[in-house]
């Protein structure tokens, strides 16, 4: 599938129990045609045999930045061979010191001196990788635009215990690492800015409780991600949610539809100039509540089981957009629909959506099978047809998504 064939990678290992499974990151990229040089850790070694990775590579493995045997600095010297670096696990200490801007080991050094993309795929226990400590470096190393992760996933982790923080998988990490190295070919949205909105909105009813949904946002974050990957400017308007920011994108946080709402515009301009696309993946509140608690609401007192919540509708941010810019004109619009229904009725409210809102393209899924996950099947919905998508990876998705607006932008 992938040709990396002129490609050279630092593959880094660090000490985790996941670090067995950097032979198959390596393994990988061997057989798509590039050349790996692999680093390790001194306690990667308690893990990993250097000879087993070195097999596989077929170069020896860099361990020491004080090598007897090479003159010069190994950091700089690998940095300047790989076309980029990925590191397989990247444990919570490392991705500490890497916060830090520390340079104390021939990976964190290579990783500061690294002249192409980082990757990152992080492995520990759920608890250290929920710590807000760790959470603070993952946020601090995204927003730098100088680290990318994949993953973690959540599942169960060498304790026995099961939650996020399991290193995603080899093949997960591998075609991660390789769509960021055949990502520069591939430049039809550049000079163009594209508005993403993703996530939940939340309408809060107290200080305590709100109205909101599943929606984890990993739909919208990965159109952002390939977007700008594809030389846009992206603007990602992302509800609460704990994604980290995807490298290069411009990130602006909101809670309630009504401040998405306003960040929409924003972006948009009230004339719809500032933005050649808006990829509306966000699920916003239909409703919220009427009036707003400034302290929390208590139980009724009374004998009665039942209660009502008076709820007020919340503006129809897509269907706004549409009625404001000219049908076939920029910015290009596309809408997302997630439906319980059959296949069939799946379809039809899409085409009734399309019309309705005046977009331009409706991606419309399951909801059983949209929220959470790292997949997602889904059918493509314009005024030629529908397009019917088997399973895939929504970065897959996302590009299927934006082959469609750079065609539409070449109009």
């Amino acid at each position: 599938m992938f040709d990396l064939a002129g490609r050279t990678i630092a593959l880094c290992v660090t000490g985790s129990i996941a670090a067995y499974k950097s032979v198959e990151v390596a393994r990988l990229c061997v057989k798509a045609g590039a050349t790996v040089l692999p680093v390790m850790t001194h306690s990667a070694a308690h893990f990993v045999g250097p000879v087993t990775l070195s097999g596989i590579c077929g170069v020896a493995v860099a361990q020491d930045m004080w090598d007897p045997g090479f003159s010069g600095e190994m950091h700089v010297a690998i940095s300047e061979r790989a076309d980029a670096v990925v590191i397989v696990p990247a444990t919570a200490d490392l991705l500490s010191r890497m916060a830090a801007g520390r340079a104390d080991d021939l990976v964190t050094a290579l990783a500061l001196s690294a002249k192409g993309p980082v990757l990152a795929a992080p492995a520990m226990h759920p608890r250290m990788w929920l710590h807000p400590a760790t959470q603070r470096n993952v946020d601090g190393l995204a927003r730098d635009c100088r680290v990318q992760f994949v993953g973690p996933v959540s599942g169960p982790v060498a304790s026995g215990d099961s939650g996020p923080g399991r290193m995603a998988e080899p093949q997960e990490i591998f075609e991660a690492l390789a769509r960021i190295l055949t990502a520069p070919a591939v430049k039809d949205l550049a000079g163009k800015h594209v508005v993403v909105t993703a996530g939940p909105t939340v309408e809060d009813l107290d200080p305590v409780r709100y109205l909101g949904n599943r929606s984890t946002g990993k739909m919208g974050f990965a159109v952002a991600e390939r977007a700008a990957l594809r030389g846009a400017e992206v603007t990602l308007i992302a509800g609460p949610v704990t994604l980290a920011t995807p490298s290069g994108v411009a990130r602006v946080d909101v809670r309630s539809a009504l401040d998405m709402r306003e960040a929409l515009w924003r972006a948009l301009g009230d004339d719809l100039t500032k933005a050649h696309a808006l990829v509306m993946t966000a699920a916003v509140a239909d409703y919220r509540p009427a009036v707003t608690s400034p302290v929390k609401l208590k139980k009724l007192k009374d004998d009665k089981d039942e209660s009502s919540l008076a709820l007020v509708k919340n503006p129809d941010l897509l269907a706004e957009v549409g009625a404001k810019r000219d049908a076939g004109k920029a910015p290009v619009l596309v809408g997302f629909a997630v439906e319980t229904g059959t296949a069939e009725q799946l379809v039809a409210y899409a085409r009734g959506k399309l019309a309705q809102k005046k977009c331009d393209l409706i991606v419309a899924n399951e909801a059983r099978v949209a929220f959470a996950g790292d997949d997602n099947r889904a059918t493509m919905v314009s005024a030629s047809g529908a397009e019917s998508l088997g399973d895939m990876s929504k970065r897959d998705l996302a590009d299927r998504i934006l082959d469609r607006v750079a065609e539409a932008l070449k109009r």
